[in-house]
């Protein structure tokens, strides 16, 4: 370990950071505020990550909102910056895999509630390159469960230049198992559910995405590509895509890609701030897509997690109506809802209440939600800022998301 990355934490240990978002008169509390607090120092001390927010919600109120450390702490040599960014409520977070929940399911269900689309559907009713043998039986229930026989993951970047190549790209892959089989957690699904989310609203992702849902909540920092020269408040993320390009190089890594590590080189070698960490995301989707890439402030995603608590309804107006949530949070045979996770091996997550959801993602974040305790909470951290160790891995969050899950739902 670098002995600089150690200072800051001395610091931590004996005074805990506490921000609020600029503006709140005083700082929201929770009966197990002290617990929490105690979580979190632990792991900022054990170099688990330099930054986070932890936010407990009710369909009504803000329990409990709390940033701890440093948003931006390190460059991408790991030596201590000369002003680190203490973190706030206000700083957005690479939300990673949340993205498959907060942007591609939540439009799905808008379209799902509209009447525009129908779950039993294959594909091929949407994006007719999906017509051929190996795709044709593929339905947007499988992508939404990842059973659709899609490859779990690929180097995109390595074989497509746009997203617009995408559809045609995947058709032409061979399915790893049959429609409906068996669960295969699939980023692939989730570009093909932004593809058809876009062909059927007749607008991009992102614009969809906003006019439909996130405007009529109200919410303004739920985005994609901010801009971290005119939005400071940017967590920062990993340096480069070091793990990413671990993946495909390093066969001994414990995954094997059969492409040329060398035919593709644009690798990223500096500090990730506003740019998705995700590589598919930026190299080929250019931060927009349907798997990875939106940023968040834990106060907007609670937004969004509040009107699932709220039958769909903000307002007075209904956004997704009751029955939609309630098919998308129903549990399927693999113990998972459409979209959203429900297992909690998946979830990282011990005693939570029947009918529980949530999800993980990659650069440190996750929540759970239970609507029969109209109650959940949100984890965001930047383990990812504090570099790889040794054997090319980031801190394993587990312990972490089990002993907050315990707190909340305890």
């Amino acid at each position: 370990m670098n002995y600089l990355k150690i200072l800051p934490y001395f610091i931590l240990g004996t005074f805990l950071m506490v921000a609020c978002g600029e503006g709140q008169d005083e700082e929201i509390t929770y009966s197990y505020s002290s617990q929490i607090d105690e979580i979190v120092d632990e792991n900022l001390r054990d170099s688990k990550f330099t930054g986070a927010v932890v936010l407990v919600g009710s369909g009504d109120d803000i329990l409990f909102e709390r940033a701890y450390g440093y948003g931006t702490l390190y460059n991408q040599n790991l030596y201590v910056i000369e002003s680190p960014d203490s973190t706030t409520v206000d700083h957005l977070f690479d939300i990673a895999s949340l993205t498959k929940i907060f942007a591609t399911t939540y439009g799905l269900m808008a379209l799902h509630s509209d009447g525009l689309i129908q779950l039993e559907d294959t594909v091929s009713v949407y994006i007719e390159e999906f017509s051929g043998d190996l795709h044709s039986e593929i339905t947007i229930r499988h992508l939404l469960t990842h059973s659709s026989g899609l490859q779990q993951w690929f180097p995109t970047y390595y074989a497509i230049d746009s997203p617009g190549e995408l559809v045609n790209w995947i058709v032409d892959l061979e399915l790893a198992g049959t429609p409906g089989e068996m669960r295969r957690y699939s980023d692939l699904g989730f570009m093909v559910l932004a593809e058809l989310i876009e062909r059927v609203s007749g607008q991009n992702m992102e614009e969809y995405l906003y006019n439909r849902i996130y405007e009529p909540l109200g919410l303004t920092s739920v985005k994609f590509n901010p801009d971290a020269n005119v939005q400071e408040k940017v967590v920062s993320t990993s340096h480069g895509n070091p793990f990413e390009r671990k993946m495909i190089s390093d066969d001994s890594f414990g995954y094997r890609i059969d492409v040329d590590p060398d035919s593709w080189n644009g690798w990223r070698n500096y500090t990730l701030k506003g740019e998705v960490n995700d590589g598919n995301a930026f190299y080929t989707f250019k931060g927009v897509a349907g798997h990875a890439g939106l940023f968040a402030t834990a106060g907007e995603l609670a937004t969004l997690l509040q009107l699932i608590l709220k039958d769909g309804s903000w307002n007075g107006n209904e956004i997704i109506s009751p029955s939609t949530i309630e098919k998308f949070l129903t549990m399927d045979q693999f113990g998972n809802g459409l979209g959203w996770a429900m297992d909690p091996g998946f979830l990282h997550a011990v005693n939570l209440p029947e009918g529980s959801a949530g999800h993980t993602g990659f650069t440190g974040v996750n929540f759970v939600v239970s609507p029969a305790d109209n109650l959940f909470y949100i984890f965001l951290s930047n383990r990812q800022h504090v570099g790889v160790d040794e054997s090319g891995g980031y801190p394993e969050l587990r312990s972490i998301r089990e002993e907050l899950s315990k707190v909340v739902f305890e």
